[in-house]
């Protein structure tokens, strides 16, 4: 079993402009030294690259993920930049196909510009890359959709010897594809099954905890999209449930030039609540004042009020701030048995609270290692800032750490994107596809360029 300090790195905090290290976007983990990086212009150069390359390669898109995802290990080793593979390759009226390292804010502007948008609802943060977000199982709330993988139509990749693969829906190992952790070759272009766009309405409330086991499962299905904060201290519930506008609710949004409309009725019953978290925070993090982006993420929930605006003008509204962050899904099935379990935990060990839990569900995912393959899952987020000074608060910590073995112990499986204690799971068990995707990848990749420490602990 890891160590919280061996999981949970510090930040590095020190300005250096010297530092021939690459990093990490969290400023914990070095990634190899900065001669390994190489920027391609083309597809074709990146080919070229590959097919001359005899050591590791590694992509490593907006570099949000943790660092052993996308270290090298040696130094005959390949970064991989792609952000000049970036924007719109072609479009029918169905569908777009962008270049892989597009971010994901692009990716929506340019669909919203188009009055399309993806049938997938979107992840908080827009600075990932669409190939990095889908590598790792990126998804939003709803269970009328999944991942952002499951709207792939086609993927194409550079394989370890330079050769290009296309893969669409048809082909037996598209699941594979989907979300590949970046092990099976390098995705250059990915074509999103695209659907008109559309408005909705979402309404915010404050409730009790105490019928969450049940109301999850109504929030949900009566609504398109869904997602709650848990403020496990104070029994508390921020939700949000949104549907398609009405008629009305739409013409007032179009009057307002397409810019997200709050209503003028505001509700401060949940303000006490925010103020008791942000007293946690502050304490953790040592840091006073106003100041600082992790504060706005709760801050926003005073005073909140329903909005009307497309889908990612509501739900894509994260702050990308450092911090750790653990995600666990679990069948839905089962989550109101799993949400009684951290209630009884909680009223027993009273762990400290840093944050509130984040519940967001999802439909059934074609991808063989989505953490919602093959059936409707609750996803259990949780979230620790760093401070200033790039320390962790030792009882936040220890909280993920506990939390963590409670939601594995159930069978939970884990966002292959944010930090998580492989020792704690069984991945044959917890996948059915696992030793399928395993061939793929011995098919796909024999000599293992696109490995590393990290993915031969997996797989091999």
């Amino acid at each position: 079993m890891e160590t919280d300090d061996k999981r949970f790195p510090l930040r590095n905090t020190e300005s250096n402009h010297s530092d021939t290290q690459v990093w990490n976007w969290a400023q914990n983990a070095q990634l190899g030294d900065r001669r390994a990086v190489c920027r391609p212009e083309s597809e074709a150069e990146l080919q070229q690259l590959l097919a001359s390359h005899s050591g590791k390669v590694k992509v490593i898109g907006s570099r949000l993920a943790p660092g052993r995802m996308l270290k090298i290990d040696h130094q005959q080793d390949m970064l991989l930049d792609l952000s000049q593979l970036s924007g719109v390759l072609d479009s029918t009226d169905n569908s777009v196909t962008f270049a892989a390292a597009t971010p994901l804010g692009k990716v929506y502007q340019t669909l919203s510009e188009m009055g399309r948008m993806l049938a997938s609802s979107p992840g908080v943060i827009s600075i990932q890359t669409l190939a990095g977000a889908m590598a790792t199982g990126t998804h939003g709330q709803g269970l009328q959709q999944s991942s952002l993988a499951d709207e792939a139509l086609n993927i194409r990749m550079v394989l370890a010897d330079g050769s290009i693969r296309e893969f669409d829906r048809q082909h037996p190992w598209f699941g594979a594809v989907q979300v590949a952790l970046g092990s099976l070759g390098v995705v250059t272009a990915v074509t999103l099954k695209t659907i008109p766009s559309r408005i909705y309405t979402c309404f915010k409330n404050a409730v009790s905890a105490s019928n969450l086991e049940q109301d999850l499962y109504q929030w949900n299905e009566n609504y398109a999209l869904s997602k709650a904060w848990w403020f496990v201290d104070e029994d508390q519930m921020h939700v949000w449930c949104a549907r398609e506008a009405t008629p009305e609710e739409e013409q007032v949004y179009r009057l307002n030039y397409g810019d997200l409309v709050k209503q003028a009725d505001s509700d401060s019953s949940l303000n006490n609540t925010i103020e008791q978290t942000l007293e946690h925070m502050h304490n953790d993090t040592q840091i006073r004042g106003e100041g600082g982006k992790q504060f706005k993420t709760v801050t926003r929930f005073k005073d909140f009020s329903n909005v009307t605006g497309d889908i990612y003008q509501v739900f894509c509204r994260g702050i990308a701030v450092p911090q750790i962050n653990v995600e666990i899904g679990i069948p839905l099935a089962r989550a109101a048995e799993v949400i009684g379990k951290i209630k009884r935990w909680y009223a027993e060990k009273h762990p400290h609270m840093h944050y509130p839990i984040i519940l967001r569900c999802t439909g059934p995912s074609s991808a063989w290692l989505s953490p919602a393959y093959q059936q409707a899952t609750c996803f259990f987020g949780f979230v620790v800032y760093y401070a200033d000074d790039g320390s962790l608060s030792a009882e936040g910590t220890h909280f993920l750490s506990e939390v963590e073995k409670l939601l594995a112990a159930e069978g939970g499986r884990p966002h292959w994107g944010k930090y998580y204690d492989s020792h704690l799971y069984h991945w044959r068990e917890n996948y059915p596809q696992w030793d399928a995707f395993r061939e793929v990848r011995h098919q796909l990749d024999p000599q293992r360029k696109f490995s590393n420490d990290y993915l031969s602990q997996l797989f091999d």
